[in-house]
């Protein structure tokens, strides 16, 4: 059974109710080719073979990305990857494509995300990714018209971004530390934005909240009378405030406007991380409040809070099995009504409640019987044409558009055009038992082609820790990796986010110990299916992955031949002591006590499960690549190990990229690293192994 079959089963819906204008000639040629580029759509098994997939085309940015359609329909816009390297903005007219245009772009900087304001404007912000600097990048916010006029700065960026002209007499920027929360979808040219406050130590303390023009930069403020430290707004369709969230000194509390709409009431007040509370979720355009909580279960799920009383429904409107509920509501912006919501569980998804839209996705599945299909509008219900995003685990993102009138799917482009979906690997989701009985889901890739017996495997562990590791699609890490003859296993050890609060729980305070044993047991689990071979497999990991790896060198030497890290952290003492790293204070006094432990009631336990402390124990050919500009594992914690791990170990590559920080962004850093790690592991574990 395939994950889009699985992903649907796990569903429970119980109830429903200085800029440059662009005008390059290379660009133009890029864009042009949006309109030829195909991607290939008959069955696997149908397609030749390819030949080895060069590095770089894994890490390449993609031709076109974030692509959206305006309210009619008649538009779209997207982010274009230019001859340059440079990503611009550009519009297409499905009507008429030889009007398409590049509309905005910069010579230092690249478009990043992008969202129609209406049918006729476009806001967007920019990174600049030939920059591999994990510093915060303040990415600014611009409009402009679909026909590239009216360009305006609203927000300041980066000091290179930020650098050019000013738009009008009068400069109406906000400054960089603001940028945008949503649009409005109400017709006007306005969108909210929210605002960062810092305290002497440069960390976010608070947040606020207005109402910008982004033809005017004229700002309105929203967040008057609100309580200290908000971290999340929720507004209603009108754009008022009705509902925030806040974390302060490890407690979570939410407020909502009083009835009478004179100020604020609290609504909840828990301990941020035991506590069992609603956080509110989504408004209605009715006015009726969503929020998420555990009530009764252990995973998360969306329930309808009813207006007087502030209490839940009795039962959910969205519950999904085994997973906490992650998703957005497509709502039509004219009709004002909620058609469906988009999740996911082993794969993404979408649940229509509209049968229009249900009968739009059916059309569309059948069109595209190989991918799983999301389907995106705002004027769903009485504009024919929408969005149709393709994808799977072995084939990129492809962009389409589909008119539910004529029939009609027209592909616009492949996001990465060069890939081919029958020289990747095949990615499945499982579930194993743990050595203690707890369920953990793992997701693997197996090479191309069909095994001749057990494999090479690595299995590659990831960072957070606190987060959802895995994902059901695409990824160039471990499709890179399978493109080279390994077995990719991926485990989403206890302590991964997403799989219920008992699977997070579990992993409280485990660094080094059951959660690298659930790391450890993955392996042993894929050995048994008959797909690895137990003799060589390698671990590797970036961040908190890269913890593991070196614990898992120190505790599972007999499993693992050679391990590979990347921005790891060595030295967990370091984390708490460290002043210069990014980690705020908040999370070193509350957080971190909790989920990895007490400096002081749990010393010993620290000290035992830090990888510099047991260095000497490390035997195994190791590969260390960190960032010299890397501020959440600064580079100390790599150069500690490695100083402390070659008085005994004489295997050891280590690499420094001076332009990067907390993992690689740019090209010729990823086609170097992952270089390196071609070989190295081809000669510990590959072909060139002894």
């Amino acid at each position: 059974m395939g994950p889009t079959l699985l992903s649907r089963r796990f569903v429970s819906f119980l109830s429903a109710s200085p800029p440059c204008r662009a005008s390059i000639p290379r660009l133009a040629a890029a864009l042009a080719c949006l309109c030829v580029l195909l991607v290939p759509t008959q069955p696997l098994a149908q397609q030749p073979a390819e030949a080895k997939v060069p590095v770089a085309d894994f890490f390449r940015t993609p031709l076109l990305a974030r692509p959206g359609l305006s309210p009619n329909g008649r538009y779209l816009a997207g982010a274009v990857a230019a001859d340059g390297g440079r990503v611009q903005l550009a519009v297409l007219d499905l009507e008429n494509l030889g009007s398409s245009k590049v509309v905005a772009g910069f010579g230092d900087g690249d478009i990043n995300n992008l969202w129609w304001v209406n049918d006729e404007r476009i806001v967007f912000d920019a990174i600049d990714r030939e920059s591999g600097t994990s510093r915060p990048l303040a990415p600014g916010l611009w409009g402009v018209n679909r026909d590239g006029s009216e360009f305006r700065q609203l927000i300041n960026a980066s000091p290179r971004l930020a650098s050019g002209r000013a738009s009008h007499v009068v400069d109406r920027r906000l400054p960089w530390e603001w940028h945008l929360h949503s649009v409005l979808a109400d017709g006007s040219m306005d969108v909210l934005v929210q605002g960062l406050t810092f305290n002497n130590a440069w960390e976010v303390v608070d947040t606020k909240l207005a109402r910008l023009d982004t033809m005017t930069g004229v700002t309105r403020n929203l967040s008057e009378g609100a309580p200290d430290h908000v971290t999340r707004w929720v507004v209603d369709r009108r754009s008022r405030p009705v509902a925030v969230t806040t974390w302060h000194e490890g407690r979570f509390r939410a407020y909502v406007r009083s009835a009478a709409d004179t100020g604020w009431e609290k609504w909840q007040d828990a301990d941020g991380f035991r506590g069992n509370f609603w956080a509110p979720y989504w408004i209605r355009f009715d006015g009726q409040l969503l929020g998420l909580a555990r009530r009764g279960g252990d995973t998360s799920a969306l329930y309808a809070i009813d207006a007087k009383t502030h209490e839940p429904e009795a039962e959910p409107m969205i519950r999904l099995e085994g997973y906490d509920f992650r998703g957005a509501m497509v709502y039509d912006t004219q009709a004002q009504r909620l058609l469906g919501v988009h999740y996911e569980t082993d794969a993404v998804g979408t649940v229509w409640l509209d049968p229009v839209m249900q009968a739009t996705q059916a059309a569309v599945d059948a069109l595209l019987p190989a991918t799983v299909n999301r389907i995106d509008c705002q004027r769903c219900a009485s504009v024919p044409t929408v969005l149709v995003t393709a994808a799977s685990d072995r084939q990129p993102p492809s962009f389409h558009v589909y008119n539910r009138d004529t029939k009609a799917l027209t592909l616009i482009a492949a996001s990465r055009p060069w890939i081919k979906a029958q020289a990747m690997g095949v990615r499945d989701v499982h579930r194993f038992a743990a050595r203690d009985g707890l369920s953990i889901p793992v997701l693997v890739t197996h090479p191309p082609g069909k095994a001749s017996g057990a494999r090479p495997a690595l299995v590659l562990v990831h960072g957070g820790p606190w987060v959802r590791g895995a994902h059901w699609s695409w990824e160039p890490q471990a499709q890179f990796l399978a493109s080279r003859g390994y077995v990719v296993i991926e485990p989403e050890f206890r302590g991964s986010e997403g799989y219920g609060f008992k699977h997070y729980r579990a992993g409280w305070k485990q660094w080094g110990m059951a959660m690298q044993d659930d790391v450890a047991d993955a392996v042993q689990w894929a050995v048994k299916q008959g797909w690895v071979d137990p003799k060589r497999v390698c671990i590797a990991g970036a961040s908190y992955g890269g913890y593991a790896t070196l614990m898992g060198l120190v505790r599972h030497h007999e499993l693992y031949q050679c391990g590979v890290n990347w921005v790891g952290v060595s030295d967990i003492n370091l984390m708490y002591s460290i002043n210069w790293s990014d980690t705020s204070e908040e999370a070193k006094g509350y957080s971190m006590p909790v989920l990895i432990g007490d400096r002081v009631a749990d010393a010993q336990q620290l000290k035992d499960t830090s990888p510099v402390e047991q260095a000497a124990k490390v035997r195994r050919p190791l590969l260390m690549a960190y960032g010299a500009d890397d501020r959440r594992v600064p580079i100390a914690h790599g150069k500690e190990f490695r100083d402390a791990v070659s008085r005994t170990n004489s295997d050891v590559e280590w690499v420094v990229y001076n332009n990067e920080g907390h993992g690689w962004r740019m090209l010729e850093t990823n086609v170097d690293f992952w270089t390196r790690v071609e070989k190295f592991l081809d000669r510990n574990i590959g072909a060139g192994a002894k």
